[in-house]
């Protein structure tokens, strides 16, 4: 089994691979072409993005500077995503993104660790785990979502969390590590921040009218 088979199975693996190194070279080229490209130059920024992703919905966009691995490779994209600058993806394997999911500035989502074992860290050895991201998904600033995790619908993951393992759908959840603090519910048709109140419904507001 070559290295890029164990990497794909997600077992341990050496990522300084020949084959490896140069595939994710390539993927850089393209990364750093967009991070190089200037406010105006939108089509140019689509027209990358096409290429460096698994699969990209329409109107998805990420502000520079973007950073990730595999330059994107592994990430598969909704319609609608949304990127603050800073953001990172650790995309050794896929990262699955729902519709109109919005990640904050510098929120890092990462699929690789490193056996515990002190004799396979001093080989740089890695292994990778599949993350899942669900639609309507807002991830607040500084957050880390770990590998192998799964995040629900509707769920907002707050500023500086460490997600380490699973969130549901329909709640807001924070801390290190990050839990479920509160379900998203009726309240949430009332006040928009702390104690102020909508000046309009919120069905107003989502019509646009």
């Amino acid at each position: 089994m070559t290295q890029r088979e164990r990497m794909q199975k997600g077992l341990v693996y050496d990522p300084c691979d020949g084959e490896i190194q140069r595939e994710q070279a390539d993927c850089l080229e393209l990364l750093y072409e967009y991070n190089r490209t200037r406010p105006h130059e939108v089509e140019k920024r689509q027209s990358l993005m096409k290429e460096m992703f698994a699969e990209l919905g329409e109107d998805c966009y990420f502000e520079p500077p973007l950073h990730s691995n595999f330059g994107g490779r592994h990430v598969h994209l909704g319609k609608k995503v949304y990127g603050n600058f800073g953001v990172t993806f650790v995309d050794d394997v896929d990262i699955y993104i729902g519709d109109y999911v919005m990640l904050a500035p510098h929120v890092v989502i990462a699929t690789a660790g490193h056996p515990i074992l002190p004799l396979l860290r001093e080989k740089a050895l890695q292994f990778n785990k599949p993350v899942y991201i669900g639609r309507n998904v807002w991830i607040g600033a500084n957050a880390v979502v770990l590998p192998g995790v799964t995040i629900g619908d509707n769920t907002v993951i707050g500023a500086g969390s460490v997600v380490t393992k699973d969130i549901p759908a329909d709640v807001v959840a924070a801390g290190n590590p990050c839990r479920v603090l509160r379900p998203i519910g009726e309240r949430d048709r009332i006040y928009f921040f702390r104690n102020e109140k909508f000046d309009v419904s919120p069905e107003e507001l989502a019509s646009g009218k």
